[in-house]
């Protein structure tokens, strides 16, 4: 493996990922994502995903699909993301505008706190890494917009308009 190899990956995910929101922004005009926050009360921890594709730690989520609600969205990206299982409706907390990704992307956040895990994530193409973190552990590479959220959850900080 050559030395250079490592610094081009940052950057390959970078451009990646904005392919992929420019393919969004053309197929859909104003586009609409959920994120879960996976709460395991018992262990006081969350659960977060690290991308192939882009750094950092998130919570798991993604965009909802032309015909689908917003639930079955996030049914639909925590069981791809995590092998996890709604066992009751989850709760919304509150809906951001994702200045990063674009001036016409939202995100609603929701708590989940009643689930079942089927077993471990295994890395796939999509995702590298994920698992429970205890609140006073989070990774350190947890994004600040995934930090907020939680602090947000978890401390009363009030909810920002933006992701």
């Amino acid at each position: 493996m050559n030395a250079a190899a490592p610094s081009r990956r940052p950057l390959l995910a970078r451009l990646r990922a904005r392919l992929f929101h420019g393919y969004f922004l053309l197929s859909r005009p104003m586009t609409l994502g959920v994120r879960g926050v996976v709460h395991d009360k018992e262990g006081n921890s969350v659960f977060l995903i690290r991308h192939t594709y882009v750094p950092g730690w998130h919570l798991p989520g993604g965009g909802v699909e032309i015909g689908e609600t917003m639930l079955e969205a996030l049914a639909r990206e925590v069981r791809e993301e995590g092998n996890i299982e709604l066992g009751a409706p989850p709760r919304l907390l509150s809906v951001h505008l994702n200045r990063q990704a674009s001036r016409r992307d939202h995100v609603a956040l929701y708590l989940i706190e009643t689930f079942r895990q089927a077993g471990p994530k295994r890395p796939d193409r999509e995702i590298a890494e994920s698992g429970f973190f205890p609140l006073n552990a989070l990774p350190q590479a947890t994004t600040p917009a995934t930090l907020r959220r939680i602090a947000e959850v978890f401390e009363g900080v009030p909810p920002s308009p933006y992701w």
